[in-house]
């Protein structure tokens, strides 16, 4: 399970105390979720009218880091494209793996000073991400188009013999060039009717010179054939050709143009081999920062939310639980017999089933008597 459920709720006698709580009523006895306590520092409380509003920022906030983690997490899969097992290896965060960071998560000190206030904290956040979310989009496209374009000419080298290029196939030696009367002409065959072809050829139009075909490549279907001709009977020949299922390629023998093709294709083969290993670079240090940042918010909604619902004096406990999949249900049961005391408003909540009023959508809010905040680490749905 990468689900993780980061809940608060206030302190007993001391935070301990509430911590043991949770422990005893989900672990001890019935393993309902693996446990750790998360550390939330001293953060400055500001105005009541300040939280309020931050309240809702934050939230926003929350998804929109959240999409770009997301986002960064998804292109990294698509650039490491034949390793897909290998993206969860670069998805890391502080180097160590999420979940381990998660459970572990100690506030960064240097990145997001405590001494400043929560306000300030969420833009330092916002204007990071936004940062990463605009270099991505940069990044992204400038790779995808080198990528489409590299496809592009792959496409065009493969495939069947009726649309694919012909400038790796054929040869100087296969043309009759520079005749101001012959012309060599290209003629993909399919495979049962060869024998037609032998047998017609040089009867498709006047002019065509004996014994002139030979078969310079094959694919599943196909033959791709060479014929040599006066120039006066192209026309003619094409005609009847395309009559007997024989299709003339339009083709000119062009030494520059191929040239160029192959080398645009190394041109582009190599650029995108150039960019490959800083783009992934990119990507890793990128994903490590959003995802660090994400973190960050939640504690920083779970700080605000408890100050807003337990009051002041600061006094609460937040904790991160890893629920067993299979006791989700009971997990939400016995955190709700533990913690109704603080909300008798959430009571009606929990019963899911009850909420079924036209208009009324309370069941997809997901509020529940203590701060709750879900933080699920499986980043990826692979196509």
């Amino acid at each position: 399970m990468t689900e993780f459920w980061l809940i608060s709720a206030p302190g007993e006698k001391t935070c301990q105390q509430t911590w043991d709580k949770l422990m005893t009523a989900t672990t001890r006895t019935n393993n309902l979720s693996t446990n750790n306590k998360f550390n939330i520092p001293d953060l400055k409380v500001g105005t009541l009218d300040v939280l309020v509003g931050l309240s809702d920022e934050l939230a926003k906030l929350d998804s929109f880091v959240e999409s770009v983690v997301k986002k960064v997490a998804q292109y990294m899969a698509d650039v490491l494209e034949d390793s897909r097992d290998k993206v969860q290896e670069n998805l890391l965060a502080n180097g160590v793996d999420l979940v381990t960071y998660v459970t572990r998560f100690q506030w960064d000190m240097a990145k997001y000073p405590i001494k400043q206030s929560l306000k300030h904290i969420s833009e330092i956040v916002s204007k990071q991400v936004s940062q990463i979310d605009n270099d991505l989009k940069a990044r992204a496209s400038a790779y995808n188009n080198l990528k489409g374009n590299l496809q592009n000419l792959e496409r065009k080298n493969a495939g069947s013999l009726l649309t694919r290029s012909l400038a790796d196939i054929v040869k100087k030696d296969d043309f009759v060039l520079d005749s101001e009367y012959l012309v060599t002409m290209l003629v993909v065959v399919p495979k049962v009717n060869y024998t037609d072809w032998q047998r017609m050829y040089e009867t498709l139009a006047e002019m065509v010179v004996p014994r002139s075909t030979n078969l310079l490549f094959e694919d599943q279907d196909s033959g791709l054939f060479t014929v040599t001709l006066f120039r006066k009977a192209i026309d003619d020949f094409r005609h009847k050709a395309r009559e007997n299922k024989f299709t003339v390629r339009d083709f000119q023998y062009n030494e520059e143009e191929m040239k160029a093709d192959k080398e645009e294709m190394t041109r582009l083969s190599t650029d995108k081999k150039k960019q490959f290993g800083p783009l992934v670079r990119w990507l890793k240090v990128n994903f490590s920062e959003a995802f660090i940042a994400w973190i960050h918010i939640k504690a920083l909604r779970v700080f605000v939310e408890s100050v807003l619902r337990y009051g002041l004096p600061v006094n609460f406990q937040a904790m991160l639980l890893q629920p067993n999949k299979k006791n989700m249900k009971k997990l939400r049961e016995v955190l709700y017999d533990l913690y109704k005391h603080l909300d008798s408003s959430a009571a009606a909540i929990i019963d899911q089933s009850a909420m079924d009023i036209p208009g009324l959508n309370l069941s997809q809010q997901e509020y529940y008597p203590y701060v709750y905040y879900k933080i699920d680490c499986n980043l990826l749905d692979f196509k």
